[in-house]
């Protein structure tokens, strides 16, 4: 039987697949419109041109004098918010990120700023965010230059927008959207005048001249205070209660309360410094506020700001998780302890390697493992040669599996380990796989009747590629699992130099090999296994079930990435392959009807529906099902529920995370469990790694951990708690307990 030679060069091919259809599957990308609707906004592009577009010098003059290429041409992206929502200003505050617009605009045409409109304080718990509720609009002005052509047959300005914002409530959101509208050349865009109107009154008014800042006009550094005093401002503002908005973000303490007053035509303002302040400059623009208008001030910065420390890059809470996890980061050991500690990753990936062989991704390669045991139960050279051979097989290919992460990485991708399974066209291929070996175990085709027999004798002539490639299955079938102790190894892993860091995945695929490599050399374990019969036919069949249970679960997994329309379209393209397989064991001229009927039938199935397979949905996020006791993680919610005074339980999980869908059902469904997690009032979220998700990957490295299943215990001025990959009952009551 060839089927370990094809399924390895399946394997093989699926692992090249991962970095070839990579960039393809970062985002689902939709049509361009002009209209873009998630749960939590309704976003749309907007273009107010009141004289249309004058796109060369000859039509502005023309047009008469009052027309020029300078004539106003504004476009703009509203936002409107669901109640509880918000999104953020130029300077977001203590939290959150400000919205980015990147155009795409034809030769002549160049976009300006963001005219931000007045934010508003945003409290939340202890912080405090500077944003926008309601419904905003954010416009930009563009400018028409002599140089501006329209195309040939076209009478109108393509615009195109991608944006970028992060929605909030106490969870925050990260979303995009890609637009695209057609502004008239030479008839008038007036349709939202008002929109861009009332945009305009927000807008803060200029308090200084654009000549320069005036001595009367400043802020003095005194101490940890700023000392503000703006001079010009309307006469009638005096004596009202101001808001106060600085454009240069972690200056000041956001939430922190300020004392104002005004001495006769002067506005002062004594606000405090932020303690872990990140700039320090010397022109600093404010905006001060009252009944919905702003007016903007450049202020020159008086003395010598204080010295501070570093500014923190993460939380403090994420900070003591750093170094509760030293012994897993090279930089935050002595001069002396790096190789102690890279010797604790090896070893601690050795052990994980180990483990792996007893989860159950690996179970469906333990059938055709001891098949070949069976096989050999009378060759005890055999047995060491095959061995030898599938455990090279299996650390070459962890290493560059490895190394293809380690460059993807380096070339600026957030990736961690399992990155591959992100992917809908790897699992795709790897459900396809599964489905041919487990029809070739069910017995409804040989390779050897319709494969050339030079290559079906390849196994025969070469049994040591035939295990090398069989250990090259077994790591594209485990990869996607974290066992215990290796977590830590890998999150060490990917920040050390590359040698070393193959080291540490080598040291897994030895750890994974090693039961099978010692059982080849151990003459007792053949002895304990029934010699070859009748009884193997019988035993081939059984294992044709554990693979089709893998398909079952790649399909899910797709579902879950490309949703239902991805995984029926996967499903209706495995039957229709299962037909190919079929009619190529045929005979006579039935065999090249069926054939030819088949594989048309494929070809015309592939083309049709063949892309849904790799469409991702737009449902973000992906696999987590909203519930009473079970809400999405975001950026920032871990902080804000802390702040609130709530412990918080982070489930880091995937859909093709084996292990993750195990102890979602066991322990962390367990009555004693969530009996205890309710008496201590924690909040569960859970962070869905499915996609590729970069802030989630961030937060794992920040953890020390580059994979799931990840989980963490956080309470307020405690170091979070990094719990066991496969979980316990007792171990997680055990955690709850100490809160």
């Amino acid at each position: 039987m060839n089927l370990r030679f094809l399924s390895g060069a399946f394997a093989a091919s699926t692992l090249a697949l991962a970095a070839f259809a990579w960039p393809g599957a970062a985002t689902a990308q939709g049509a361009s419109r002009t209209v873009v609707t998630t749960p939590q906004v309704r976003a749309e592009l907007m273009a107010w041109a009141p004289q249309g577009v004058v796109a060369e010098p000859a039509l502005a003059a023309a047009a008469g004098a009052g027309a020029s290429s300078a004539a106003p041409v504004w476009v703009g992206l509203q936002i409107a918010h669901k109640p509880e929502w918000h999104t953020y200003w130029k300077n977001s505050g203590d939290s959150g990120l400000p919205t980015t617009l990147e155009w795409s605009l034809p030769p002549g045409v160049i976009a300006g700023d963001i005219d931000w409109p007045i934010p508003k304080k945003i409290p939340i718990g202890s912080l405090a965010n500077y944003g926008y509720e309601g419904t905003v609009l954010l416009p930009v002005p563009l400018t028409i230059t002599p140089d501006f052509k329209p195309p040939i047959g076209s009478n109108a300005l393509q615009v195109k927008l991608k944006a970028a914002w992060l929605v909030c409530r106490l969870e925050c959101i990260p979303e995009e959207g890609e637009f695209a509208l057609s502004i008239p050349i030479r008839g008038s865009t007036a349709l939202n005048g008002a929109a861009f109107e009332a945009a305009f009154k927000a807008t803060p008014k200029p308090v200084l001249s654009y000549e320069g800042v005036r001595p009367d006009s400043t802020i003095r550094i005194d101490g940890q205070r700023l000392q503000v005093s703006v001079q010009g401002l309307p006469v009638e503002l005096r004596g009202k209660a101001l808001g106060f908005f600085p454009e240069t973000p972690e200056v000041i303490e956001t939430a922190a309360p300020y004392e104002q007053a005004w001495k006769g035509a002067v506005w002062t303002a004594s606000v405090p410094i932020a303690a872990q302040r990140a700039n320090g400059p010397s022109v600093m623009p404010v905006v001060l506020t009252e009944g919905g208008q702003g007016w903007r001030a450049e202020l020159k910065v008086l003395g010598e700001w204080p010295k501070v420390a570093a500014a923190a890059t993460v939380s403090p809470a994420l900070e003591a998780a750093l170094q509760a996890n030293a012994s897993a980061n090279p930089a935050g050991g002595a001069p002396q302890g790096p190789s102690l500690t890279l010797l604790a990753a090896l070893v601690g990936a050795l052990i994980g390697g180990l483990i792996l062989n007893l989860m159950p991704c690996v179970f469906p390669v333990l059938a055709i493992k001891v098949m070949g045991f069976t096989r050999h139960a009378d060759n005890h050279r055999a047995h060491r040669i095959s061995g030898l051979a599938y455990t090279a097989g299996v650390i070459v290919s962890f290493m560059a599996l490895g190394a293809l992460l380690l460059a993807l990485r380096a070339a600026g991708e957030s990736l961690g380990w399992g990155f591959q399974l992100q992917n809908p066209w790897v699992v795709a291929t790897l459900a396809a796989l599964f489905t041919v070996i487990g029809l070739n175990l069910a017995g409804l085709f040989e390779f050897g009747s319709f494969l050339p027999s030079s290559v079906a004798s390849l196994q025969a002539r070469h049994p040591v590629v035939d295990s090398f490639l069989t250990g090259v299955l077994a790591v594209a079938v485990a990869s996607p699992c974290t066992a215990p102790f290796m977590g830590a190894s890998l999150g060490f892993a990917v920040g050390l130099p590359a040698a070393q860091a193959l080291a540490v995945f080598a040291a897994i695929g030895l750890g994974l090999a090693l039961p099978y490599l010692a059982a080849s050399f151990v003459p007792a374990v053949a002895n304990l296994l029934p010699r070859p019969g009748p009884w193997m036919e019988t035993f081939r069949r059984l294992m044709a079930f554990p693979m089709f249970a893998t398909v079952v679960w790649l399909v899910w997994v797709l579902g879950q990435q490309s949703g239902i329309d991805g995984a029926g379209a996967l499903l209706m393209l495995l039957v229709a392959g299962a037909f190919v397989l079929w009619s190529l064991t045929l005979n006579g001229r039935a065999r090249n009807t069926f054939t030819l009927i088949s594989i048309a039938g494929l070809v015309l199935l592939t083309l049709g529906i063949g892309r849904n397979v790799g469409k991702l949905t737009e449902n973000s996020p992906v696999g987590v099902a909203t519930t009473e006791r079970w809400q999405p993680w975001a950026p920032g919610k871990v902080e804000a529920l802390l702040a609130g005074g709530h412990p918080v339980f982070v489930d880091f999980t995937a859909a093709w995370c084996v292990t993750c869908q195990y102890n979602k059902k066991t322990t962390l469904a367990d009555p004693a469990v969530l009996a205890d997690l309710d008496a201590k009032k924690v909040q569960l979220l859970r962070a869905d790694w499915t996609r590729r998700d970069p802030a989630i990957t961030a937060a794992l490295a920040q953890l020390g951990r580059n994979g799931v299943p990840v989980y963490v215990l956080y309470q307020s001025g405690r170091a979070p708690q990094v719990l066991s990959e496969v979980l316990s009952v007792q171990e997680v009551r055990d955690a709850v307990g100490r809160l």
